[in-house]
């Protein structure tokens, strides 16, 4: 029997138009040389900017990673061609505040706080602002943040129903987020990162931390290949 590419996505939340036909050519990549697809977004940023979000099955991605997607992936661009115009290429990590793409993403994140919206009505709301209080087979509980008068305190989201949702930047989502990926690197044999202190949260890093920005540049062609990691 043979999987589509799309039985092959475990993604909730996909790309439609020309991102999901570039989300079609690079995931088969992404897997084969073990990362995962976050998402693919072409923006009109610095003319055409085609920005791709990957990670490894464990959550982490480091510079090294990036520039390894950037590698794997540009020859599958260069072959199928999808973009007619010429484009800059950046390769990135989903980064602490990310998009939550799959219903593994809401289970690992569950008791933080999200931003959501809905491509139809869900409680007479397509916007919530609320942390995931449980996260269902098919759906996901939200605690809302500030429950309106008249409200329920939570509500039920189908995940079929959610067009964008994304983590929001909290001390406790940094400390959680730091937490798994030193755990992560330590069961990949990788070097660690550690805070000095919390209240400023200096970085000591012995390897790309979890906001560290950096950036690759190479010429190919007429693209621009940028490869840049926000972990």
């Amino acid at each position: 029997m043979t999987v589509t590419a799309s039985e092959a996505d475990d993604r909730i939340i996909r790309e439609s138009g020309i991102d999901a036909r570039i989300a079609l050519i690079v995931q088969p990549v992404l897997r084969g040389i073990g990362f995962r697809l976050v998402r693919v977004h072409l923006s009109g940023q610095n003319g055409l900017t085609l920005q791709i979000m990957a990670e490894r099955e464990d959550g982490t991605m480091t510079v090294e990673d990036c520039e390894e997607v950037s590698r794997a992936v540009s020859p599958a661009l260069d072959v199928d061609d999808p973009i007619e115009k010429a484009y800059h290429l950046e390769v990135s990590s989903p980064g602490i505040d990310r998009p939550l793409v799959r219903k593994s993403d809401f289970v690992t994140w569950t008791g933080h706080l999200v931003k959501m919206e809905t491509s139809v009505l869900v409680a007479d709301r397509k916007r919530f602002k609320g942390k995931i209080a449980e996260a269902g087979e098919d759906d996901v509980l939200i605690e809302r943040d500030k429950a309106a008068y008249g409200e329920e305190p939570t509500v039920r989201v189908p995940y079929d129903a959610i067009a964008d949702v994304r983590l929001i930047l909290t001390d406790d989502l940094i400390r959680d987020a730091l937490s798994k990926d030193n755990r992560a690197r330590k069961e990949a044999k990788k070097p660690t990162v550690t805070y000095k202190n919390d209240a400023d949260r200096s970085a000591e890093r012995s390897a790309p931390d979890l906001q560290a920005r950096a950036t690759m540049v190479a010429n190919v062609a007429d693209r621009t290949t940028r490869s840049r990691c926000d972990r």
